[in-house]
């Protein structure tokens, strides 16, 4: 007779250190990004035909360029211990998107954002949180499909969509302690 594997609390935490293992690269851009950010805005203080701001002063050059940069080099720092570990490594393509389109997702949800008349800094909840995810799995599907369908397991993403938003309030509270965000979200 064959068991059946069971799903364990070991295989939840594989599944969860797997998840943020691969989602990395997508998370650190946005917090480099608050960080070292700053300079001139993206959209150039210009609005958009509905009188509002395209994307806002939040959104700068130094901040996005940082960000992607930061992803691929915590991207490539995994790769190396990576084989030592036994986690995945990534292909070139996913060191590049996974960071690229977390940040061009957060780009998204601004400019949807302002759209619907939310001010900078203004809370959406779950939006707020899974934009980098969206845009980071989106770019990667397209440009690195192989490597992301591999990885990607349904169990995965589900874990991501799950986590990310603990994350992502965790990480922005430090930051308002810190003094680099204005709000606490």
């Amino acid at each position: 007779m064959r068991r059946q594997k069971t799903f364990s609390v070991l295989t939840l935490l594989e599944i969860i250190t797997t998840a943020i293992w691969l989602m990395l690269p997508a998370y650190v851009p946005n917090t480099c990004a608050a960080l070292v950010g700053g300079g001139t805005a993206i959209d150039f203080g210009k609005t958009f035909r509905d009188g509002r701001r395209i994307l806002g002063d939040g959104k700068t050059y130094r901040g996005f360029v940082l960000g992607v940069l930061t992803g691929v080099v915590v991207g490539i720092g995994q790769n190396l211990v990576a084989p030592d570990i036994e986690y995945p490594v990534f292909a070139t393509s996913a060191l590049i998107f996974l960071p690229l389109g977390a940040m061009i997702g957060d780009l998204v949800k601004s400019f949807l954002k302002r759209r619907a008349g939310f001010e900078q800094g203004a809370p959406l909840p779950l939006i707020d949180q899974l934009d980098l995810v969206l845009g980071a799995w989106a770019f990667t599907y397209v440009f690195s499909h192989e490597w992301f369908v591999t990885n990607f397991t349904l169990w995965v993403m589900i874990l991501v969509i799950i986590i990310t938003p603990v994350l992502h309030i965790i990480v922005n509270i430090i930051g308002y302690k810190l003094g680099k965000k204005d709000v606490p979200w």
